[in-house]
């Protein structure tokens, strides 16, 4: 079992940056693929990156590529998702999710492709 608990939301004004923090349970957090996910009011919850279990390859929806960077730090056992030149379109609950099998595929876009899931950080952007 793994629980994880974002933080770092707030309110920011449009071209600024915020940085999310997810914090794993458990000690085979260096085991899971990690994932951020976001959902807009309105929105179905949508794919926003992902990150393999070593670090070594990220993924990223085209919306937030070249904005925003995935990371982990498996000693700390937390994900991170650095956001910058943020848009009131980003707007939303971001949530992280961890999954136990290794990104193959496309999986690792779907909300389907997680084994457990945050409560949710909320992320406000101004304009």
């Amino acid at each position: 079992q793994v629980q994880l608990v974002e933080s770092g939301g707030g309110l920011v004004q449009a071209g600024g940056s915020l940085r999310l923090s997810c914090a794993a349970s458990g000690r085979t957090f260096s085991t899971y693929a990690m994932g951020w996910f976001r959902r807009a009011p309105g929105k179905e919850r949508e794919f926003v990156a992902a990150i393999s279990w070593s670090g070594l390859t990220t993924y990223y929806a085209d919306s937030v590529k070249g904005r925003f960077t995935i990371s982990r730090d498996n000693a700390k056992n937390t994900v991170y998702l650095q956001m910058n030149s943020l848009k009131p379109e980003d707007t939303a609950v971001y949530y992280c999710a961890a999954r136990r099998a290794v990104i193959t595929g496309t999986e690792y876009r779907e909300t389907h492709g997680y084994d457990y899931w945050g409560q949710g950080t909320q992320v406000t952007v101004s304009s």
